[in-house]
């Protein structure tokens, strides 16, 4: 049900680049916005996720995996505890149906029992700005200092005279950004208003998946799903200590054997130069190739994967196999383009 363009007029290359020099805006209206309220909504959000969001600040966000019985990731989600006595869920469009069921259900469970936990789902757009430019260009329409928000923080502001909004310095593209949450009748405006700067492009869902790959960022569907474990996928910082020792969450008893026991498989990056599109690992060390592309910024080709434990290292010479061709390739390490992310002093 959304439209959303690969690439606007600059077209892919041109904007991947300019997002890493300058500054762009994505629309990602189509992610899930939920907000839950009640005395319960810690305990509520700590039943489904690996996540310690009790110990998060005023303000403060995670990433967090959503997991099953079986320990497979569910989703990744970014859950922030807002100073305004709710938590504020931002989900996977993909996952969108499957997430709030599983919420709802859950909210539903606890209320049968006495706790007081509720749902709502936001209809506001969801903005991203993102690139070294955006501090600057965000800066003057904000009459909060934007040097005080760290990664993973986010305020409730008016943004360019559009009341209602949430700043969330955050993004999926490595660099600098902010996630803006604007009331949906008033995001063209917003939207108008950050373009008139000559700095920025819009930048569609080509140039969204290339940046994030360059960055080594996970995409739900392709490099995590139900199949993957939080162990095998490389992602057991998001599990925090206090979580680890109670094992309360979904599939805890799976995913810290896995942890014990040391994966079979596990995520690396890898690097080749030659054709782009390759489909598996091919022959002396199996794998799969869950994620690729040419990179815009090391005029190489990239791509994430898994392979067997023993192989993983990086230096690890390999072959991929693109089109019935083989190429040589090396495990490397990531993210393949340095991040940007901006911690306040």
């Amino acid at each position: 049900g959304w439209t959303l363009p690969l690439h606007y007029g600059q077209g892919h290359l041109q904007s991947h680049l300019h997002t890493r020099r300058h500054c762009s805006l994505f629309d990602v209206s189509h992610m899930l916005q939920t907000l839950v309220y009640g005395r319960d909504r810690i305990r509520f959000m700590e039943s489904l996720v690996v996540g310690d969001i009790a110990e998060l600040k005023p303000g403060q966000g995670t990433l967090t995996l959503l997991t099953n019985e079986k320990g497979g990731i569910t989703d990744d989600l970014i859950v922030t505890n807002t100073s305004e006595d709710h938590l504020y869920v931002v989900s996977n469009a993909a996952c969108a149906d499957k997430d709030l069921a599983i919420l709802r259900d859950r909210a539903a469970q606890l209320q049968a029992t006495g706790s007081d936990v509720h749902l709502e789902v936001s209809d506001n757009a969801l903005l991203a700005l993102q690139g070294p430019s955006m501090a600057r260009v965000l800066q003057a329409g904000l009459s909060d200092d934007l040097a005080k928000l760290s990664f993973m923080n986010s305020i409730a502001t008016t943004v360019f005279g559009v009341p209602g909004c949430r700043v969330t310095r955050c993004g999926y593209t490595g660099e600098d950004g902010v996630e803006i949450s604007v009331p949906a009748g008033r995001a063209v405006e917003l939207a108008e208003q950050l373009l008139g700067v000559p700095d920025v492009w819009l930048a569609g869902l080509a140039a969204r998946d290339s940046l994030r790959l360059e960055a080594g960022l996970c995409l739900y569907g392709n490099d995590i799903d139900e199949t993957v474990t939080p162990a095998e996928a490389g992602l057991m910082w998001t599990l925090g200590k206090r979580r680890r020792a109670a094992m309360d969450f979904p599939g805890a008893a799976v995913i810290m054997a896995q942890v014990k026991e040391k994966p079979r498989r596990r995520p690396v990056a890898m690097a080749w130069t030659g054709q782009p599109l390759l489909t598996f690992l091919y022959p002396h060390i199996p794998g799969t190739v869950t994620s690729g592309c040419p990179s815009p910024c090391l005029g190489k080709n990239i791509a994430m994967g898994y392979v067997e434990a023993a192989h993983s290292r990086a230096g690890t010479e390999l072959i991929v196999e693109v089109r019935k061709k083989q190429h040589p390739a090396v495990i490397t390490k990531m993210p393949f383009v340095p991040t940007q992310y901006y911690m306040a002093k």
